[in-house]
């Protein structure tokens, strides 16, 4: 079975899952229609790789300067801030096709190609969860903020696929139908500042702790620094396999269309989703570290199998299973995280792992952007990300099956 809805979360809580339904959503959508979007308007699968590299490692940058000042200088200031560096991005995507202007605005803005969680939210939102949490609601509170957000996913990539593909079938080009898409981004953007605008003082972190180091951490640097390498693996590999990059192979490989891209990624979401709840139960059985890891590796096996596929149904039937199972390590990933530091470094451990998987996950594209070039190695996009998913499996069993004891936020 799978774990009960949180308790009342108060009004703050229930702002940042507004939030977070907000985002996710806008990510989705235009996670589905961008590369095609950037496809349309001439540039080649290199420069499509290159600019959501530069991307990622713009939402790095951000994440990093707005993280590791939030507790001091205001968590509602800086996820305002955040909002707004959403809509900065959008703006200049949605009027321009120079890719000049496209690359400045996306190194200094905030945009997602993956659906994921990009820019500084998930950190501060996580630590202000976690601040107002017992220990033994930690793991499912996350699980259902994950939920909200693959549900919020799911149906944005559904509803950006359609709507993208219901204005071609009216008549308007294809390039002018992703360009709304984006225009919406960019008004989600400023929709999220005028939100978190309503969160309260409550929201805001504890006095930071005079033991505290320049990365705002102390006696768990050691182990934050641990676990950020290994999640910046994790990120490098699943880079090759955004959802934007993903939707082109589909696109490019069989021939489909936007809104038949939106309903794939929409059923993929939800599964994702689901898979998060039925990981609380499991966690609270075999531990969180063999959550993450037991679970991780059948989810990578069956992306090596996508492109080794005979046919479309065999290979979004794999991915559909992969998203099944792929996203049962990142409540316990999450909780696990906050267990093995102390609650005045949980701002800082959550934003520098957070950074680290954003660092690892912008290396990638600009290397999947030839891959997908050459149709005879399209494919190897998932068969990289997969090896070295399962190299990381190993290295995070290994790295820490000695400190499984530890764990607390179970």
């Amino acid at each position: 079975m799978a774990e009960p809805p949180p308790a009342p979360l108060g009004s703050d809580g229930r702002l940042l899952f507004t939030a977070r339904i907000i985002r996710m959503f806008s990510y989705g959508f235009l996670s589905v229609v961008l590369a095609l979007y950037l496809a349309g308007l001439g540039f080649s699968e290199g420069r499509i790789g290159l600019l959501l590299t530069l991307t990622l490692a713009g939402d790095t940058l951000v994440s990093l300067a707005i993280t590791l000042h939030a507790d001091r200088l205001g968590r509602k200031r800086m996820l305002v801030l955040g909002a707004a560096l959403m809509a900065a991005a959008g703006v200049p995507f949605a009027l321009s096709g120079d890719f000049t202007v496209l690359l400045v605005a996306a190194t200094l803005g905030v945009i997602s190609p993956s659906g994921n969680e990009v820019g500084p939210f998930l950190a501060i939102e996580q630590a202000a969860l976690a601040q107002v949490l017992p220990e033994d609601r930690r793991t499912g509170v996350f699980a259902w903020y994950h939920l909200a957000g693959a549900f919020a996913t799911a149906a944005g990539a559904l509803a950006g696929g359609w709507t993208a593909q219901a204005l071609q079938a009216g008549g308007m080009a294809p390039v002018a139908s992703y360009r709304v898409l984006v225009s919406a981004y960019a008004v989600a953007g400023l929709l999220l500042a005028g939100l978190f605008l309503g969160l309260s003082p409550a929201a805001e972190a504890p006095l930071a702790s005079s033991r505290a180091g320049r990365l705002g951490l102390h006696g768990s640097q050691r182990v934050v620094l641990r676990l950020s390498a290994l999640f910046s693996l994790d990120a490098f590999a699943g880079g090759f396999v955004v959802q934007s990059l993903v939707a082109y192979w589909f696109h490019q490989r069989y021939g489909v269309a936007p809104g038949v891209l939106g309903s794939i990624f929409f059923a993929a979401n939800v599964l994702a989703g689901l898979s998060a709840l039925y990981a609380v139960r499991l966690a609270r059985r075999i531990g969180l570290l063999r959550t993450m890891v037991f679970t991780h590796v059948p989810s990578n096996l069956l992306l090596i199998l996508v492109p080794l596929m005979p046919s479309l149904p065999l290979a979004v039937a794999m991915l559909l299973l992969r998203f099944s199972i792929s996203q049962m390590d990142v409540p316990a990933r999450q909780a696990y995280t906050m267990a093995m530091v102390a609650p005045d470094e949980r701002s800082a451990a959550a934003g520098l792992t957070g950074i680290a998987r954003t660092t690892g996950a912008a290396l990638s594209p600009v290397l999947a952007g030839p891959l997908l070039a050459v149709p005879a190695l399209a494919g190897t996009i998932f068969l990289v990300a997969g090896g070295l998913k399962l190299i990381y499996d190993l290295l995070l069993y290994r790295g820490f099956k000695a400190s499984e004891g530890a764990e607390s936020g179970r």
